[in-house]
C-alpha cells in the first residue's frame, strides 16, 4: 500500500504541479481530489510549459494513469480544450484519463451566478474567477447538482437541466433582471460533451481501491492550498471545497487508514491572490521584485499575486493540520539576489504575542508580522543538483524554515524546470 497526498501549504501557488511531476516519475496513478478550473498547474519541460487546470499533471509522465475524483468540479469544455491542447503536443490521453461518475459538473447558469453575486458584494468581493466553480458546489451540497454520469444519460439529465434552470431562471429575473437561460441548448450542448467524454467517465472509486490491493503506487493531488480551504482557510476569503489532506478522502473515495504519507509544498516566500488578510505582505517595490523574479502571475487568471515574507505561523498551522511528514521548499532562486531575508516566527496581536494560526478573520487582518532577519546568499542556485551544493547561507535559510513548521526538508526546487529539483537524503 503506498498513497500520498500532495498539498499546498499557504494561498495556493506553490509550485504542487511540478513537485507532482516530479513525483509521478515512480507513481502508477495520479489523483485530482477537489476543485475546478480555479486552479493551474503550470509544469516545464525543458523549453516547453504545460498549463494544467483539470487534468492532473501525471499526465506528463508516460504511462502514468490520471484520475478526476468525486470531490472535482468539470467544466466539460475547459476538460476537453485541456485534452485537445494535449494531444497537439503529442500526449496522448485514451485509456490514461478517467473521471469520477458522481463528479459534479459546470454549467453555464454557474458561471453567470458566479459573476452577478461577485458583483453585488462590492468592496467585500471574494475575488472569485468566475468560474462557476462556488455555486457548482452549492448546488451540490444543496442536492440539485448535476454529476458526470448524467451527463451521459440523455433523459435524466435533459429533466434535471429543466427543472434546475426553471429556478435559475426566477431567479435571475428577479433579482438581477438577466435575460432568461435556454434549458435546450445547455442540453444539447453538453450531450455532445457527454457523448465525447463517455468512455472516460466511470466509478473510479473502484479503480482506485483496487489499485491500492494491488500495491499500486498513487498520488493525490490536491489544487489551491490550505489558506484556501472551505474549513481551514482564512474564511471567507477562501475556495468552496475541501483543499486539505482531509479533502483527498471524500475527494477520492480511497479511505483514511490508506494514507502512507502526506507531502507539503511551500513557497521559500509566500503570495496571495485575491482579496483577504495577509499579514507578511510586502510593500509594492520589494513585492515587486519577488513578482517579476519568480513570475508570479496566476496559471489560470493571469493576475498578479500579492507577495510577501515566509509565514511561519501559516507553516506550523498547514503542517499540523495535515499531519505533513515531508516538505518540499519551492523558488529557492528567487530569493538568490536578495541582501536578506526576513521570516514571520509569530504574530503579534495587541500587545499580545500569537504563536499560532488565529481563526477569527478580524483578529487576522489586526496582527503585525514577528520577524526574524536572515542574510542572502547573493549566489545563483538554480544549477544546484544536490543540498551539498547549495550557498552555506541558503542551507541554513532552509534548515531554519524546517524548525520553525516542524517537518523536514524533502525536496528542493531551484527553478522552474523539471530538472532543477532534488531531494534531500
Amino acid at each position: 500500500m503506498s498513497v500520498t497526498v500532495l498539498v499546498g501549504t499557504q494561498w495556493g501557488d506553490e509550485g504542487k504541479g511540478k513537485i507532482i511531476d516530479v513525483l509521478t516519475e515512480k507513481v502508477d496513478i495520479v489523483v485530482r481530489y477537489q476543485g475546478g478550473n480555479n486552479a493551474g498547474h503550470t509544469v516545464e519541460i525543458g523549453d516547453k510549459k504545460h498549463i494544467l487546470h483539470l487534468i492532473p499533471s501525471g499526465i506528463l509522465r508516460a504511462g502514468v494513469m490520471c484520475v478526476i475524483g468525486n470531490g472535482v468540479v468539470v467544466d466539460p469544455a475547459v476538460l476537453l480544450a485541456e485534452i485537445a491542447n494535449l494531444k497537439k503536443n503529442n500526449i496522448e490521453v485514451k485509456n490514461r484519463l478517467f473521471i469520477s461518475d458522481t463528479a459534479h459538473v459546470i454549467l453555464p447558469y454557474h458561471r453567470l451566478l458566479d459573476k452577478l453575486e461577485e458583483g453585488l458584494k462590492g468592496v467585500k468581493k471574494i475575488g472569485t474567477t468566475g468560474r462557476g466553480i462556488g455555486p457548482c458546489y452549492v448546488d451540490k451540497y444543496a442536492r440539485k447538482g448535476i454529476r458526470m454520469a448524467d451527463l451521459i444519460s440523455p433523459d435524466i439529465f435533459g429533466t434535471k437541466i429543466k427543472e434546475r434552470v426553471a429556478e435559475i431562471n426566477s431567479l435571475v429575473s428577479m433579482r438581477y433582471s438577466q435575460d432568461r437561460i435556454d434549458a435546450g441548448e445547455i442540453i444539447s450542448e453538453y450531450l455532445k460533451y457527454g457523448a465525447v467524454l463517455k468512455d472516460m467517465i466511470k466509478p473510479v472509486y473502484i479503480m482506485l481501491n483496487d489499485a491500492v490491493s494491488q500495491n499500486k503506487k498513487i498520488l493525490c493531488e490536491g489544487a489551491q492550498g490550505t489558506l484556501l480551504d472551505v474549513d481551514h482557510g482564512t474564511y471567507p476569503y477562501v475556495t468552496s471545497s475541501s483543499a486539505t489532506a482531509g479533502g483527498a478522502c471524500t475527494g477520492t473515495g480511497i479511505g483514511p487508514s490508506k494514507i502512507k504519507s502526506v507531502v507539503g509544498v511551500m513557497k521559500t516566500y509566500i503570495t496571495r491572490v485575491g482579496e483577504g488578510p495577509f499579514p507578511t505582505e510586502l510593500d509594492e517595490h520589494m513585492g515587486e521584485v519577488i513578482r517579476k523574479k519568480g513570475g508570479e502571475f496566476g496559471a489560470t487568471t493571469g493576475r498578479p499575486r500579492r507577495c510577501g515574507w515566509f509565514d511561519a505561523v501559516i507553516g506550523r498551522y498547514a503542517v499540523r493540520l495535515n499531519a505533513i511528514d515531508k516538505i518540499a521548499f519551492t523558488k529557492l532562486d528567487v530569493l538568490d539576489e536578495l541582501e536578506e531575508i526576513k521570516v514571520c516566527t509569530s504574530y503579534k496581536y495587541k500587545g499580545k504575542k500569537l504563536a499560532d494560526f488565529p481563526a477569527v478573520l478580524e483578529i487576522l487582518e489586526q496582527c503585525e508580522p514577528v520577524y526574524e532577519t536572515f542574510a542572502g546568499w547573493k549566489t545563483k542556485t538554480s544549477d544546484c543538483k544536490k543540498f551539498r551544493d547549495l550557498p552555506g547561507q541558503a542551507k541554513k535559510y532552509l534548515k531554519k524554515l524546517s524548525e520553525l513548521v516542524g517537518s523536514r526538508a524533502w525536496i528542493v526546487s531551484v527553478g522552474a524546470d523539471r530538472a532543477q529539483t532534488f531531494f534531500i537524503d
